[in-house]
Formats: C-alpha cells, sequence, structure tokens
C-alpha cells in the first residue's frame, strides 16, 4: 500500500509533466501552463476527475496499465517512466524481461577483480556471478565447479555450509527472509518460482523457513567463519549495489579483529 507521502509525490510529478507539455491546439489565452487535466486525460484515455485525484494525492487504485496510458501521454523518458511507477507501488508491464547472469555489469566484474579480500556478485536469483580467489578459498565448494553457483543452494543442501558456517540455522533463516525481500521484486521472473520450488523439494528446512513468509532488509554486519585451514574468522560483510543494474549486489567481506 502506498504511504501517504508516496501518494503525494506522484500528485507533484504527474502535475509537474503535465504543466511542462504542449497543448495539441494552443490557444491565445491560458491561464495555466501546459495541458489542462481534461487534456490529459484525454490524452491518456482515462477519466478527468480519476486524473485530478491522483494530483491530489488521494489514495485511489492506479492500475499498471493506466500508470502505462499516463506515461505515454506525459512522453516520460525511461527514468521517469520507472520513478512513475515506483511511487505509484506498481509494475511496469512494458519493463524488460530479466538478464541472464551472464549480462552482469562490467563494473561489478572490475571491482571484484581489484578487491583483495573476499568479494562477489550477485545476480537477482543470488546466482554468483563473479568472484576472485580470496572469496573462492572462503567459500569452496560453492564457487568452484560448474554454475550456477546459486548462494541459498550451497547454504540450505550443502554440508560444507553448516560446517563453515557457525550458529547455522540462525544465519540460514536471516539469508532467506533478505532473498525474501528481492523476491518480491522478481516474481515476473519464472526463474525465481522455479528455483523457490525446487529447494522447497531439496531441503525440508527451507521449505519450513520459506512459509514463514519474514521479510528483512540485507543488512551488513559481522560475519563469522569456520574454515578448515584457517579456523574461526571474521569479517565486517559490506554490500553495494551497481547503479547501471540494481538488480545486482557486489559483497565485500573486510577482516575484523572482533
Amino acid at each position: 500500500m502506498r504511504s501517504e507521502e508516496q501518494r503525494r509525490l506522484l500528485g507533484q510529478f504527474i502535475r509537474s509533466h503535465r504543466e511542462g507539455l504542449t497543448p495539441d491546439l494552443p490557444t491565445a489565452r491560458r491561464r495555466t501552463p501546459g495541458l489542462r487535466r481534461e487534456e490529459l486525460a484525454a490524452r491518456a484515455g482515462i477519466g478527468a476527475t480519476w486524473c485530478a485525484w491522483i494530483e491530489q494525492g488521494r489514495d485511489v487504485s492506479v492500475s499498471p496499465e493506466a500508470l502505462r496510458r499516463l506515461a505515454m501521454a506525459l512522453a516520460l523518458t525511461p527514468a521517469e517512466r520507472a520513478y512513475l511507477f515506483e511511487l505509484a507501488g506498481r509494475r511496469d508491464p512494458d519493463a524488460p524481461a530479466p538478464s541472464a547472469a551472464a549480462d552482469a555489469p562490467e563494473a561489478l566484474h572490475a571491482m571484484v577483480g581489484l578487491i583483495a579480500h573476499p568479494a562477489y556478485g550477485l545476480d537477482r536469483l543470488w546466482n554468483a556471478c563473479c568472484w576472485n580467489e580470496a572469496a573462492r578459498q572462503l567459500f569452496a565448494p560453492w564457487l568452484e565447479g560448474d554454475g550456477p553457483h546459486n548462494l541459498l543452494r550451497y547454504v540450505f543442501t550443502q554440508d560444507a555450509a553448516r560446517a563453515l558456517i557457525p550458529d547455522w540455522e540462525n544465519r540460514a533463516t536471516r539469508l532467506l527472509a533478505e532473498f525474501r525481500a528481492d523476491y518480491g521484486r522478481a516474481l515476473d521472473d519464472p526463474r525465481a518460482l522455479a528455483l523457490v520450488e525446487g529447494l522447497k523439494a531439496e531441503s525440508p528446512f527451507f521449505a519450513e523457513v520459506w512459509d514463514r513468509q519474514a521479510v528483512v532488509a540485507r543488512e551488513g554486519g559481522l560475519r563469522g567463519f569456520v574454515h578448515p585451514a584457517q579456523g574461526l574468522i571474521a569479517y565486517r560483510q559490506h554490500t553495494l549495489h551497481p547503479t547501471e543494474r540494481s538488480d545486482y549486489k557486489l559483497v565485500v567481506l573486510v577482516p575484523s579483529e572482533e
């Protein structure tokens, strides 16, 4: 459900862009700049009253199709259109299909290669799309062999993960709650559903935790590991998103003395 602030910003955004448009049939005298609400409504094929209510920040339901017509009528750029749908809390029906993991941003590959500490990139399904040698040494066998190197499948189905991660049950539960926050933005990707259904079949604990419906934001913090060669080691985890592809993540683990 959209907040009052989101509705207010949505109304201001539409009004501002409406007032910046040139009327189809300019007249000699107009008391307001740009298009009138009635003219925008006619361009978009929606009701003028409904258009007014949106601009006034009222709590009205806005369908993706109506937003699509509004975006076209307002001649929005791709960035402006994405902002419109974000404020309205809707998915753009014309958004491009999700890219495969092989299409990871070049900047992500470059950053991972420049970092001395364990670092890796995750795609929208939490498959590792790139990693450095320090990460491979820490997370073998997750980052060895053939792909897709899915982090959830590693944590929930590999005995090596249970041995590496202290307090495995709580860490795995937290990890899945973080993934669900991303899953809500990937419902248009059939691969996301296939991943979840497959893991529910492979791991009874995954199925149990998934059904709890917990959702949390991904946060950094202290992460401990029991490495087979190095023993107990600790890192501070940091997660960043590339500007050009915010559905990808750069995860860096900085050694900690804590």
